[in-house]
């Protein structure tokens, strides 16, 4: 086994895992996982630019996981950032920051990179279970854009859409510098047609409609399984490989976008950072639910940041024979 750090930073969140891992087995035992809401990608879809405040917010968590990392003695720390990075003007002030305090440089990764260590960390586990179908549908909704990746046991096609919770929010539901609180009709319906757009998009790289099991990864979709589940507090071993219906993504969807601020918020399983940003990110599932024609969506916890884990370990190990 051998012992890495993973960091994926994306547009809402970053999130650390460090685990013990054998990349020829597949076995990954977590030794500390966290994730703290930065939201880096506050206002990149208007401004081009990473806002100094968003800046500063992702260098103190970068900070706290640096002494994280130390304690637990990780033989080798992958960076992997992921949409606002790719999209901002000034993304060097980020790679500096990041270089300063962790001592690595943050590989600021395409989408389709993206897209297969996402499907590598949500289906390497599912390998030999005859309960669900292949091909897989993998999609990773972010907060700025979503990927899509289908294959079997290795990616056959994969595309990234910039459609992601927190970019949905910025771009249709915010007025006069605040999210409107619920939606208007309106807003949803131009909301909606942005997704379905990009949808078309994805389309025409990744046959959706092929696949057999639908597994969706990131908070949006785990937050609306621990909301199907009724969960007193979020509960990760409750929700991963938790199966949500269409019917019941639908009525929380339809809930959500219905729903003010203060009732979102009162969930006991909602966290404070996607309060404003959750009926978009439902939004987005439902909408992808629809067009695949899935019955259910395979919830799984394990993701892009299990993803950069293999990828780490399996480098880790090839220096050690190199050496």
């Amino acid at each position: 086994m051998t012992r890495v750090a993973a960091v994926d930073c994306g547009t809402n969140s970053i999130r650390l895992l460090v685990a013990d891992v054998d990349p020829a087995t597949g076995q990954l035992v977590d030794l500390d996982r966290r994730m703290t809401i930065v939201r880096l990608g506050q206002g990149v879809d208007k401004t081009g630019r990473l806002a100094p405040e968003a800046l500063e917010r992702t260098f103190a968590a970068c900070r706290d996981y640096a002494a994280i990392i130390k304690e637990l003695g990780a033989e080798r720390l992958r960076f992997v950032a992921t949409s606002a990075s790719r999209d901002a003007s000034n993304r060097d002030d980020f790679v500096r920051g990041v270089l300063d305090i962790l001592g690595v440089e943050p590989e600021v990764i395409t989408g389709d990179e993206e897209a297969e260590l996402s499907f590598t960390g949500a289906t390497k586990e599912l390998t030999g279970r005859d309960d669900l179908a292949k091909p897989y549908l993998v999609v990773d909704i972010g907060g700025g854009s979503t990927e899509f990746v289908v294959g079997d046991d290795a990616v056959r096609a994969a595309r990234s859409v910039n459609i992601g919770c927190v970019r949905m929010t910025e771009r249709h539901l915010v007025r006069d510098g605040k999210v409107t609180d619920p939606p208007t009709p309106d807003q949803i319906t131009a909301m909606r047609a942005d997704i379905e757009a990009a949808l078309d998009l994805a389309e025409q790289t990744v046959p959706l409609r092929e696949a057999r099991t639908l597994v969706g990864l990131a908070g949006s979709v785990t937050t609306v399984s621990a909301i199907a589940q009724n969960l007193p507090d979020y509960d990760p071993e409750a929700i991963h490989h938790s199966r949500v219906s269409y019917d019941r993504v639908r009525e929380i969807t339809e809930s959500l976008l219905r729903s003010t601020h203060a009732e979102r918020a009162a969930i006991p399983s909602m966290h404070p950072g996607r309060v404003d940003v959750i009926g978009a990110g439902a939004l987005v599932l439902l909408s992808i639910m629809e067009r695949v024609g899935a019955s259910e969506v395979v919830v799984s916890e394990h993701d892009i940041l299990d993803g950069i884990a293999f990828k780490a370990a399996e480098e880790a190990e090839a220096g050690k024979q190199g050496g």
